[in-house]
């Protein structure tokens, strides 16, 4: 089974896999150019993912309910509101979003110290349902 991991181990990865396990969380979005890099395949409905907290521990099983591939500039209030983290606009939703892509922490994993996102960047934006608990 593939792992779902939400953002980097630690601090962020506990608040998102606490949100999901909470039922806070429905949503998720990534980077098209992330799954290209690592050679990925984009998610697709009906997949089952074992969701991996910070420790590397399997906490939950994930189904995918809804792929869409779309710039980012598309991303709607909804989908913002459903990832769980307290977002009350697009706006809002796309600065937290675009700060992360951009840390040094994700251009180190992109291998490109310039890496940045804009309007015209394709984004998986995803919709998931808890399916099993673990633990």
């Amino acid at each position: 089974m593939r792992h779902a991991e939400f953002a980097f181990p630690g601090p962020l990865r506990d608040k998102l896999v606490a949100a999901i396990l909470r039922g806070e969380k429905t949503s998720t979005t990534g980077l098209v150019a992330e799954y290209e890099k690592y050679g990925e395949e984009l998610p697709v409905v009906g997949e089952r993912e074992l969701m991996i907290d910070s420790a590397g521990e399997g906490v939950a099983v994930l189904e995918t309910t809804e792929v869409r591939v779309i710039p980012l500039s598309e991303v709607d209030l909804q989908h913002a509101l459903d990832e769980g983290e307290g977002f009350t606009s697009v706006a809002e939703w796309r600065a937290d979003h675009t700060d992360y892509w951009q840390s040094a922490e994700m251009r180190a994993a992109m291998e490109d110290p310039e890496f940045t996102v804009d309007d015209t960047t394709l984004v998986v934006a995803t919709r998931f349902k808890i399916v099993e608990r673990i633990g």
